[in-house]
């Protein structure tokens, strides 16, 4: 009779770089936004010719604001799941509903960016003003769809991860309602009252908030952070 011995060999624990990896990348997209919205050379009100007319004079800060938003849309959504670890265990109902609305808002924003590259390609391209606007609004209509769960998601997705980390008290209350306050802040500056100032305000106020959230990951134990690897069996 034989037996077979099971060895096991050592797994790294990669939870500290995965900490210090979602504790840089927290703030970064809300940033990106923040300053993508204060260099943006329209207001969000205008229409597709006064977009086009001010993307063709401003053609380099459209350039900047089409970087800006592909850094977004990378780190974005990872920021959403990084914040979403840390509410989850106690505020576990708040978080699956701010995710719900978060994620898919956030992945919404390559539809939205879409017309801005159209736009400023077709001003590259050497395309007149109609030209350009004729393109600009024969967009798919899954463009419109995008722009809801977007604004939805992003706006109201925003507020509850704030109130989630409000009731897990996983981050000081300031940030917490810094969070919960930028995105109405965002939405009063964007379509209410056009004001590129308020919105870098608003967005900076999630990308603080967010912050304070990496920073409050840097000082959790990596057993609060996630499980620990299992063992490779050989």
């Amino acid at each position: 009779m034989t037996t077979t011995a099971t060895r096991t060999a050592t797994v790294a624990d990669v939870r500290p770089a995965s900490r210090w990896l979602a504790a840089i990348l927290l703030p970064i997209g809300p940033a990106a936004v923040a300053v993508l919205r204060y260099v943006l050379p329209y207001d969000t009100t205008d229409d597709a010719a006064t977009i086009t007319a001010k993307t063709m004079a401003a053609q380099g800060r459209m350039s900047a604001v089409l970087w800006l938003g592909f850094i977004a849309l990378l780190t974005l959504v990872p920021a959403a799941f990084a914040v979403g670890r840390l509410t989850r265990r106690r505020a576990p109902k708040l978080t699956v509903v701010a995710l719900f609305l978060l994620v898919p808002g956030y992945l919404s924003l390559g539809w939205l960016a879409a017309e801005d590259q159209i736009v400023w390609s077709g001003a590259q391209a050497g395309l007149n003003a109609d030209q350009i606007t004729r393109l600009a609004e024969a967009m798919h209509p899954s463009g419109e769809v995008a722009a809801v769960f977007f604004v939805l998601g992003h706006v109201l997705g925003t507020i509850l991860i704030g109130v989630a980390m409000w009731r897990a008290r996983v981050v000081a209350r300031w940030a917490a309602i810094a969070v919960i306050v930028s995105q109405p802040i965002h939405f009063v500056a964007a379509v209410v009252v056009p004001n590129h100032t308020l919105d870098l305000v608003g967005w900076g106020l999630q990308a603080v908030g967010f912050a304070a959230a990496g920073w409050a990951i840097l000082h959790l134990a990596d057993d609060e952070w996630d499980l620990p690897p299992l063992p490779e069996r050989s």
